[in-house]
Protein backbone atom coordinates (compact mmCIF):
# COMPACT_ATOMS: atom_id res chain seq x y z
CA UNK A 1 0.00 0.00 0.00
CA UNK A 2 1.53 3.55 -0.51
CA UNK A 3 -0.50 6.94 0.50
CA UNK A 4 -2.82 8.84 -2.26
CA UNK A 5 -1.28 11.94 -2.54
CA UNK A 6 -3.41 14.52 -0.28
CA UNK A 7 -6.08 12.35 0.94
CA UNK A 8 -5.12 12.18 4.29
CA UNK A 9 -4.84 16.07 4.57
CA UNK A 10 -8.07 15.83 2.79
CA UNK A 11 -9.94 13.38 5.36
CA UNK A 12 -8.36 15.36 7.83
CA UNK A 13 -10.08 18.82 6.45
CA UNK A 14 -12.90 17.12 6.33
CA UNK A 15 -12.72 16.12 10.15
CA UNK A 16 -11.87 19.36 11.26
CA UNK A 17 -14.98 20.63 9.59
CA UNK A 18 -16.98 17.82 11.82
CA UNK A 19 -15.97 18.32 14.74
CA UNK A 20 -16.24 22.10 15.01
CA UNK A 21 -19.63 22.39 13.93
CA UNK A 22 -20.20 19.64 16.16
CA UNK A 23 -18.68 21.10 19.44
CA UNK A 24 -20.75 23.86 18.61
CA UNK A 25 -24.25 22.23 18.00
CA UNK A 26 -24.03 20.52 21.59
CA UNK A 27 -22.23 23.46 23.50
CA UNK A 28 -25.11 25.34 22.73
CA UNK A 29 -28.18 22.45 22.83
CA UNK A 30 -27.14 20.18 25.38
CA UNK A 31 -24.42 22.40 27.15
CA UNK A 32 -24.50 20.01 30.02
CA UNK A 33 -22.59 17.85 28.13
CA UNK A 34 -19.16 15.93 28.18
CA UNK A 35 -17.09 16.74 25.35
CA UNK A 36 -14.13 14.62 26.26
CA UNK A 37 -16.86 11.31 25.23
CA UNK A 38 -16.63 12.98 21.59
CA UNK A 39 -14.07 10.83 19.95
CA UNK A 40 -13.37 12.39 16.97
CA UNK A 41 -9.69 11.90 16.52
CA UNK A 42 -8.82 9.60 14.43
CA UNK A 43 -10.57 8.17 11.16
CA UNK A 44 -12.14 4.55 11.09
CA UNK A 45 -12.73 2.13 8.56
CA UNK A 46 -16.15 2.45 6.39
CA UNK A 47 -15.87 0.55 3.78
CA UNK A 48 -13.73 -3.26 3.71
CA UNK A 49 -13.36 -2.40 0.21
CA UNK A 50 -10.53 -3.18 -1.44
CA UNK A 51 -8.97 -0.44 -0.79
CA UNK A 52 -10.66 0.12 1.81
CA UNK A 53 -12.31 3.26 2.62
CA UNK A 54 -11.48 5.68 5.55
CA UNK A 55 -13.89 8.32 7.45
CA UNK A 56 -14.36 10.55 10.78
CA UNK A 57 -17.45 9.12 12.20
CA UNK A 58 -19.19 9.76 15.48
CA UNK A 59 -22.63 9.16 17.70
CA UNK A 60 -22.81 11.01 20.76
CA UNK A 61 -25.52 11.47 23.15
CA UNK A 62 -26.51 14.75 25.19
CA UNK A 63 -29.27 15.58 27.39
CA UNK A 64 -32.14 18.26 26.70
CA UNK A 65 -32.12 21.11 28.89
CA UNK A 66 -34.75 21.64 31.69
CA UNK A 67 -37.54 23.74 30.32
CA UNK A 68 -36.54 23.42 26.24
CA UNK A 69 -38.93 21.98 24.06
CA UNK A 70 -38.20 18.86 21.75
CA UNK A 71 -39.55 21.47 18.77
CA UNK A 72 -37.73 24.55 20.16
CA UNK A 73 -34.17 22.56 20.35
CA UNK A 74 -34.89 21.27 16.59
CA UNK A 75 -35.63 24.87 15.44
CA UNK A 76 -31.98 25.66 17.05
CA UNK A 77 -30.11 23.45 15.72
CA UNK A 78 -31.39 24.43 12.63
CA UNK A 79 -30.83 27.61 12.18
CA UNK A 80 -27.00 26.68 14.01
CA UNK A 81 -26.45 24.49 11.35
CA UNK A 82 -27.60 26.90 8.35
CA UNK A 83 -25.80 30.16 9.69
CA UNK A 84 -22.82 27.85 9.30
CA UNK A 85 -23.40 27.23 5.56
CA UNK A 86 -24.65 23.88 6.03
CA UNK A 87 -28.35 22.53 3.62
CA UNK A 88 -30.77 21.96 6.25
CA UNK A 89 -33.87 19.40 6.12
CA UNK A 90 -36.14 18.78 9.03
CA UNK A 91 -38.70 15.91 9.00
CA UNK A 92 -40.22 13.63 11.86
CA UNK A 93 -40.60 10.32 12.48
CA UNK A 94 -42.45 7.98 14.56
CA UNK A 95 -41.75 4.41 15.43
CA UNK A 96 -44.85 3.02 17.30
CA UNK A 97 -45.25 5.01 20.17
CA UNK A 98 -42.19 7.57 19.84
CA UNK A 99 -42.18 10.89 17.67
CA UNK A 100 -38.79 12.10 16.93
CA UNK A 101 -37.71 15.30 15.26
CA UNK A 102 -34.48 15.41 12.84
CA UNK A 103 -32.47 17.78 11.75
CA UNK A 104 -29.95 16.55 9.48
CA UNK A 105 -27.12 19.14 8.20
CA UNK A 106 -25.24 18.47 5.08
CA UNK A 107 -21.93 19.83 3.64
CA UNK A 108 -18.89 18.78 1.45
CA UNK A 109 -20.47 15.08 2.10
CA UNK A 110 -20.48 16.10 5.73
CA UNK A 111 -23.56 14.53 7.13
CA UNK A 112 -24.76 15.20 10.63
CA UNK A 113 -28.34 14.44 12.13
CA UNK A 114 -29.77 15.75 15.34
CA UNK A 115 -32.66 13.59 17.26
CA UNK A 116 -34.47 15.06 19.97
CA UNK A 117 -38.29 13.96 21.06
CA UNK A 118 -40.98 15.30 23.90
CA UNK A 119 -41.20 11.55 25.27
CA UNK A 120 -37.27 11.65 26.28
CA UNK A 121 -34.54 13.94 27.41
CA UNK A 122 -32.49 12.04 25.09
CA UNK A 123 -30.48 14.30 21.91
CA UNK A 124 -28.49 12.07 19.67
CA UNK A 125 -25.56 13.88 17.37
CA UNK A 126 -24.75 11.13 14.85
CA UNK A 127 -21.91 12.60 11.97
CA UNK A 128 -19.72 11.28 9.31
CA UNK A 129 -17.51 12.68 6.76
CA UNK A 130 -17.27 10.94 2.85
CA UNK A 131 -15.47 8.10 2.86
CA UNK A 132 -12.02 8.16 1.16
CA UNK A 133 -9.61 5.94 -0.06
CA UNK A 134 -6.30 6.80 1.13
CA UNK A 135 -4.31 4.07 0.12
CA UNK A 136 -3.41 2.83 -3.58
CA UNK A 137 -3.96 -1.48 -3.38
CA UNK A 138 -0.32 -2.07 -5.08
CA UNK A 139 0.17 -5.23 -3.05
CA UNK A 140 2.72 -8.25 -4.20
CA UNK A 141 3.12 -11.35 -3.32
CA UNK A 142 6.44 -11.51 -1.01
CA UNK A 143 9.53 -13.82 -1.41
CA UNK A 144 9.20 -17.06 -0.42
CA UNK A 145 11.15 -18.30 3.11
CA UNK A 146 12.94 -21.24 1.63
CA UNK A 147 13.46 -22.49 -1.65
CA UNK A 148 14.80 -25.85 -2.76
CA UNK A 149 18.18 -24.18 -2.53
CA UNK A 150 18.26 -22.86 0.77
CA UNK A 151 15.70 -25.55 2.42
CA UNK A 152 17.75 -26.83 6.06
CA UNK A 153 19.22 -30.55 5.57
CA UNK A 154 16.87 -33.25 6.29
CA UNK A 155 13.50 -31.18 5.49
CA UNK A 156 10.99 -30.76 2.06
CA UNK A 157 9.48 -27.79 1.10
CA UNK A 158 6.00 -27.04 2.37
CA UNK A 159 3.77 -29.22 0.07
CA UNK A 160 1.26 -26.49 0.90
CA UNK A 161 2.74 -23.59 0.03
CA UNK A 162 5.64 -24.54 -1.48
CA UNK A 163 8.37 -22.67 0.52
CA UNK A 164 6.39 -19.24 1.02
CA UNK A 165 5.71 -19.90 4.90
CA UNK A 166 2.87 -17.12 4.16
CA UNK A 167 -0.88 -18.29 3.40
CA UNK A 168 -0.48 -19.09 -0.47
CA UNK A 169 -3.72 -18.33 -1.02
CA UNK A 170 -3.86 -14.86 0.49
CA UNK A 171 -0.32 -14.17 0.18
CA UNK A 172 -0.06 -13.65 3.46
CA UNK A 173 -2.72 -10.55 3.81
CA UNK A 174 -5.12 -12.63 5.71
CA UNK A 175 -8.38 -11.57 4.13
CA UNK A 176 -9.59 -12.02 0.20
CA UNK A 177 -11.13 -9.55 -2.00
CA UNK A 178 -14.56 -10.93 -2.55
CA UNK A 179 -16.83 -10.41 -6.00
CA UNK A 180 -18.49 -7.26 -4.47
CA UNK A 181 -14.57 -5.86 -3.34
CA UNK A 182 -15.08 -6.18 0.19
CA UNK A 183 -12.77 -7.79 2.06
CA UNK A 184 -13.34 -11.44 3.66
CA UNK A 185 -11.74 -13.58 5.68
CA UNK A 186 -9.39 -15.75 4.30
CA UNK A 187 -10.93 -19.62 5.01
CA UNK A 188 -7.31 -21.35 4.46
CA UNK A 189 -5.55 -19.36 7.05
CA UNK A 190 -8.44 -18.29 8.79
CA UNK A 191 -6.78 -14.75 8.67
CA UNK A 192 -3.72 -15.80 10.38
CA UNK A 193 -1.72 -15.03 7.46
CA UNK A 194 0.81 -17.67 7.85
CA UNK A 195 0.75 -21.13 5.84
CA UNK A 196 -1.29 -23.20 8.16
CA UNK A 197 0.66 -26.57 7.34
CA UNK A 198 4.23 -24.90 8.05
CA UNK A 199 3.23 -22.09 10.51
CA UNK A 200 5.27 -19.90 8.34
CA UNK A 201 8.87 -22.32 8.39
CA UNK A 202 8.30 -23.22 4.45
CA UNK A 203 9.55 -26.27 5.05
CA UNK A 204 8.72 -29.59 7.15
CA UNK A 205 11.37 -32.21 9.36
CA UNK A 206 11.04 -35.31 6.58
CA UNK A 207 11.29 -37.45 10.10
CA UNK A 208 7.58 -35.74 11.29
CA UNK A 209 5.85 -36.05 7.79
CA UNK A 210 2.81 -38.44 8.05
CA UNK A 211 2.23 -41.20 5.80
CA UNK A 212 -0.07 -39.21 3.74
CA UNK A 213 2.25 -36.32 3.90
CA UNK A 214 4.69 -37.97 2.37
CA UNK A 215 2.58 -38.97 -0.75
CA UNK A 216 3.17 -35.45 -1.79
CA UNK A 217 6.78 -36.26 -2.48
CA UNK A 218 7.54 -39.15 -4.87
CA UNK A 219 11.08 -38.81 -4.03
CA UNK A 220 10.23 -40.17 -0.62
CA UNK A 221 7.31 -42.67 -0.95
CA UNK A 222 9.96 -45.48 -0.72
CA UNK A 223 12.67 -44.21 1.27
CA UNK A 224 13.63 -45.17 4.89
CA UNK A 225 12.22 -43.21 7.48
Amino acid sequence: MSDIPGARDELHRLGGILRTQLVELITALTPAADLRLLFLNDPTVADWSEPPRYHYSVVFRGERPAGVTAAALAEHAASLLGSGGWAVTTSERIAGEQRRLVVAGSREGIGIEIRTGENNSGVMYEAATPALVLETSDFQRPDPVRTSETVTPGYVLCYECDGLGWCPECGGRGWLAGPDGKRRRCPECNSERVCPICRGGGELAISQLQPFQRDFYPELRRAPE
